[in-house]
């Protein structure tokens, strides 16, 4: 069964960090790139970074550049997104989603999708 489970959510004050991490079984890990995804009530879902174990690529939206790093630890089959200098607007549900191949396949869909966790960023 394939599982894509997201944690490290929480309420945190403008200027605050928060780890979240994507736990990954039921499929070959190092053939998936794995992206973070949210969305905010009200609006559309959007792209926040992506990971690539077959090609080492990784790619951030502009609005998190600097501010959040995507890492991935595949003998714990885990992928990272510390996210530091929280700002109110990335208040959100975050989602980890996998995709076969690399960060460039998320264009045609992800495969796999997890639950979200929900991000607060108090002002």
């Amino acid at each position: 069964e394939v599982q894509l489970q997201a944690s490290g959510g929480g309420l945190v004050q403008a200027g605050g960090s928060l780890r979240l991490s994507c736990a990954a079984s039921g499929f070959s890990f190092a053939d998936y790139a794995i992206g973070w995804f949210r969305q905010a009530p009200g609006k559309e879902r959007e792209g926040v970074s992506c990971i690539s174990s077959r090609d080492g690529r990784i790619y951030y939206a502009n609005s998190v550049k600097g501010r959040f790093t995507i890492s991935s630890d595949n003998a714990v089959n885990t992928v990272y997104l510390q996210m530091n200098s929280l700002k109110p607007e990335d208040s959100a549900v975050y989602y980890c989603a996998a995709v076969y191949g690399t960060c460039d396949h998320i264009y045609y869909g992800m495969d796999y999708w997890g639950k979200g966790t929900l991000v607060t960023v108090s002002s």
